[in-house]
């Protein structure tokens, strides 16, 4: 069987997902990691156990489908960040998107028109996940580190060095550390100086496209020689590109643990009060949107608080009496900042708020409102790209699809049709599409509706119901906000 292999280096696993010729997902892989949490915000990794788990997914992939892969590309989570020597070698654990510990240094930043100078060339909100503010902290905290680094580099440009010992890093995730000017694709001198470095620090800034052949590699003896290895992109970019989302006035819509909405765009979209990120899929393509901290894990908080263990059947359970209340929960309004929040407000002191209890609300109002501030938290992220840009359709996935309940809530609150679109895994299969444009198996990324299983259409007044609370809700914030930190 002939297949291009896509691989996404995410924060919990690496997923391989084996793609035919016609662009269709055959066979997939998925070898899990741990993190550590030495101090309260941190949150770290073993570089070489991720590693590890990118060796065993690409054997494990050649063992099912019992051929080689034509091609090779790479997907991976964004904002991480390893202090090497000139060997490669990892100085010190991996700082991960998810770490908190720069906080100080993102909110000191963010105030500074230096800063939003900043934000507007690179693309990327300040915010303690980018690798800017992570450098920053480092500096001030740990000097002896940052003076005996060599290099500062992602978990992609570490895995590269593994495959073809050089410093490499694609503009797609080079747009995603606030270093990186976005218009002209080398690195921001403004955000350099404030970081205490040059560019002599960083990997070497290549296009999406670039191809670099792996002849015999000692940890991958299972590969044939002369293979074909395409950087790629970042996960979130190559999401859109594998749900088939990269056309003019398509949002996609993603809720597992958390959430995110992005849009394709010929050009940044920047938005100073929101924030939305613009990063670079290819020369002609960026990725612009926003992230949120509280999809999934907000409702298992919720399960948990109610006494349910979070099985397939306590869901079930918990949807069924969500569906028995009518939307808006009567007057119930959850805000979900359970672990702060990032767009559109990037508070990271945020927290949640139950607000507007009454007598008659019982437990499934909560469950409901629960539900619905989840929601309410992506239409806030919407409402904030189409302040620039027209959308047209929406397509949605990640877990949250699961439940008819919840599609449902989330088309009756942003009053658009939802199309739900279905692959193995988003950002490994992009992976594979840009592999095999870039090495001449297709001439156009695919746009086909071959992967969209049903679409489904909101009930408008419903959405008037939750346009209403939805000005509540965004009042709420706003009238709490500078009380959140001292909870």
């Amino acid at each position: 069987m002939e297949y291009v292999l896509g691989i996404d280096i995410g924060t919990g696993s690496v997923k391989a997902v084996a793609v035919d010729l016609e662009g269709q997902s055959v066979e997939a892989s998925n070898y899990t990691y741990s993190f550590q949490s030495v101090k309260p915000g941190y949150h770290e990794q073993d570089p070489d156990q991720i590693w590890e788990a990118f060796q065993y997914s690409i054997r494990d992939i050649i063992e099912k489908t019992g051929s080689r892969p034509l091609c090779i590309s790479l997907s991976s989570a964004m904002h991480s960040l390893i202090a090497v020597n000139d060997n490669g070698e990892a100085l010190a654990p991996m700082i991960t998107w998810a770490d908190n510990r720069s906080s100080g240094i993102a909110n000191r930043l963010k105030a500074t028109e230096e800063g939003m100078s900043i934000y507007r060339s690179t693309g990327t909100p300040i915010h303690p996940m980018s690798p800017l503010c992570k450098l920053i902290w480092i500096r001030e905290n740990d000097p002896e580190l940052f003076s005996k680094t060599y290099k500062f580099i992602s978990i992609k440009e570490y895995i590269w060095y593994k495959l073809f010992k050089e410093f490499k890093i694609d503009h797609s995730i080079a747009s995603c550390t606030g270093l990186f000017d976005i218009n002209t694709h080398v690195w921001h001198e403004k955000a350099l100086l404030i970081a205490g470095i040059s560019g002599e620090s960083l990997s070497e800034p290549v296009p999406t496209n670039y191809l670099k052949v792996l002849d015999q590699h000692p940890g991958l003896p299972f590969l044939r020689s002369s293979l074909p290895v395409v950087i790629g992109a970042s996960d979130g970019c190559l999401a859109n590109l594998g749900s088939m989302a990269t056309s003019p006035g398509i949002a996609v819509m993603t809720i597992g643990t958390s959430g995110a909405v992005r849009i394709t765009s010929p050009r940044p979209l920047p938005n100073s009060g929101a924030m939305t990120f613009s990063y670079i899929l290819d020369d002609q393509t960026f990725i612009c949107g926003g992230p949120i901290n509280n999809g999934g894990i907000a409702l298992q908080w919720w399960l948990k608080q109610s006494g349910q263990q979070g099985s397939a059947s306590d869901y079930d359970a918990l949807f069924e009496k969500i569906a028995a209340v009518p939307a808006g929960s009567e007057g119930l309004i959850f805000l979900p900042y359970l672990t702060g929040e990032r767009a559109p407000i990037w508070d990271s002191e945020s927290s949640g708020v139950f607000f507007g209890i009454k007598l008659q609300h019982e437990q499934a109002h909560f469950s409901r409102s629960v539900l619905e501030g989840i929601c309410f938290a992506m239409r806030d992220v919407l409402e904030s790209i189409t302040d620039n840009y027209h959308i047209d359709e929406v397509y949605i996935n990640g877990g949250f699809i699961r439940s008819a309940v919840w599609v449902q809530v989330l088309a009756d609150m942003i009053g658009k049709r939802v199309t739900i679109v279905q692959t193995e895994d988003a950002s490994a299969t992009g992976a594979a599409y840009l592999a095999m444009k870039t090495i001449g198996l297709i001439n156009n990324y695919p746009v086909s509706n071959a992967a969209i299983s049903r679409t489904i259409t909101p009930d408008l007044s419903n959405t008037a119901i939750y346009s209403k609370n939805f000005s509540i809700f965004k009042k709420i914030y706003s009238s709490l906000k500078e009380t959140m930190p001292n909870q």
